[in-house]
C-alpha cells in the first residue's frame, strides 16, 4: 500500500521536469494522477514513462475551454480530487527596454492566469471540501534576477494570491501552499541557456547553494508529498523553499 492509494491527483505540466517527478511520485505511491501538457507527443511519452496509475489529458493551462476538458475527464473517471498540483509556468529572457507585450501577454496568461483558473475550476471536486492544493513558485518572487522580471513578477503574485485563498477557503479543509524551488536541473534549463552554456551555469549555479549542489525534480517531489501528506495537515499559505539554501544569499 502506497502513501496516497486510492487518492486522485492532478499534475498540470506533468510532462517533464519538476511535474513528471511529481506525477511519477504520485502514482508510485498509488495516487492515480492526471497531467496535463501542451504537446500531444511529449504527453503520450510521460504516460508512458510513469505506466500505471496515471491519465494523459492534453491541453494548455491558459486556456479555460483546455481546463474544463481536464477537470470533466477527472469527474467522469474519478469523481473527485484530493490533490492538485499546479506546476505548469513558463519563462524566457526579456531585460527592461526590451520586454514586448506579446512577452508579458504569454508569461502572465500561463503563470498567473492559468493557475487562478486551474485552482478555481479543481475546488468543486475536493470530496468534503478537504484536500491539499501545492502551487509552483520560485525564488524569484522574492529575489532579483537580471533580465527576468517578468517571470520574477508572475511568481509574486502567485505568492499574493495564495495569502489570499486561504482566507476564502477559511470554512474548509482545502489547503494551499507553495514550493519554491531553487535550481532545479530541468529541461526547460537547457531551452533557456542554450546545450553549450548550460554545464557553465549549472556549475555557476552549485556555488550559489550551502548545499552545494544542483537540485533534482525528485527534491521537489518530496516536498510535493510532504505537502500532500497527512504530515502537513496543519500547513497553510506556507511558501516551502526547496532550494539548497541559495534563498538565504
Amino acid at each position: 500500500m502506497g502513501l496516497f492509494e486510492g487518492k486522485v491527483a492532478v499534475v498540470t505540466g506533468g510532462t517533464s521536469g519538476i511535474g513528471l517527478g511529481a506525477a511519477m511520485m504520485y502514482a508510485r505511491e498509488g495516487a492515480h494522477v492526471f497531467i496535463t501538457g501542451r504537446r500531444q507527443s511529449e504527453l503520450d511519452a510521460a504516460v508512458k514513462l510513469i505506466g500505471a496509475n496515471v491519465t494523459g489529458v492534453q491541453g494548455d493551462v491558459s486556456n479555460l475551454e483546455d481546463l474544463d476538458k481536464l477537470f470533466e475527464t477527472v469527474k467522469r473517471e474519478k469523481g473527485h480530487l484530493d490533490f492538485l498540483f499546479a506546476n505548469a509556468g513558463l519563462g524566457s529572457f526579456a531585460p527592461l527596454g526590451e520586454i514586448s507585450e506579446d512577452h508579458y501577454d504569454k508569461t502572465f496568461d500561463v503563470n498567473v492566469k492559468g493557475t487562478i483558473f486551474t485552482v478555481q475550476k479543481a475546488l468543486p471536486l475536493f470530496p468534503g471540501k478537504v484536500g491539499s492544493i501545492i502551487i509552483t513558485g520560485s525564488l524569484t518572487a522574492t529575489q532579483g534576477d537580471p533580465a527576468f522580471s517578468v517571470y520574477g513578477a508572475t511568481k509574486a503574485a502567485i505568492r499574493q494570491l495564495v495569502r489570499s485563498w486561504i482566507l476564502d477557503l477559511k470554512e474548509t479543509q482545502i489547503r494551499v501552499n507553495v514550493v519554491h524551488p531553487g535550481y532545479i536541473n530541468t529541461p526547460a534549463y537547457e531551452s533557456l541557456f542554450g546545450k553549450e552554456a548550460l554545464p557553465g551555469v549549472l556549475e555557476f549555479m552549485k556555488t550559489k547553494t550551502t548545499l552545494g549542489r544542483i537540485g533534482t525534480p525528485e527534491d521537489i517531489a518530496n516536498a510535493v508529498k510532504f505537502l500532500s501528506s497527512d504530515d502537513s495537515s496543519y500547513i497553510t499559505g506556507i511558501e516551502l523553499s526547496v532550494d539548497g539554501g541559495a534563498g538565504q544569499y
